[in-house]
């Protein structure tokens, strides 16, 4: 497996999965109040061939929907939170060349780190190298060449 490739993937995603954070929670309260939008369903009406009433489609539909969601959450807070810890344990300099390159990249990153930390592009490839390995090391414990 290319564990370099898996953490810059996660550095590129670590955004949408933070937003995930927020977006989540207010689908479930939507899905909540749909809920009770929904009437119950009518046991004296004669049975619809092949099953469940709309309203008994909707109201599964809705169950499953909010569950899906719920175990999405789950998963987007415990993946926010390996990176976190995992961006924790680097310098700050460290932090800002990730940040440049893969969190938040912006056209001219190389040679505002370059300004920034006073140092040659070559110099910032390799602090960006450096750092990615620690980071990769952090989430796997291990690098490509390990």
């Amino acid at each position: 497996m290319n564990w370099k490739r898996e953490a810059v993937d996660k550095l590129k995603n670590y955004e949408v999965h933070r937003q995930a954070l927020d977006s989540i929670p207010q689908e479930i309260k939507r899905l909540e109040s749909a809920w009770t939008g929904i009437r119950s369903a009518v046991t004296d009406s004669t049975p619809v061939s092949g099953g469940g009433s709309t309203r008994e489609d909707a109201m599964l539909s809705n169950i499953i929907h909010r569950d899906e969601l719920e175990r999405r959450m789950k998963e987007a807070c415990l993946w926010v939170s390996q990176v976190d810890k995992a961006l924790a344990i680097l310098s700050d300099e460290e932090r800002l060349v990730l940040d440049r390159f893969y969190l938040h990249p912006i056209k001219g990153a190389i040679e505002d780190l370059c300004e920034r930390m006073n140092i040659e592009k070559a110099t910032v490839y390799r602090r960006r190298d450096d750092a990615l390995r620690r980071f990769t090391i952090a989430l796997y414990g291990a690098t490509d060449t390990e």
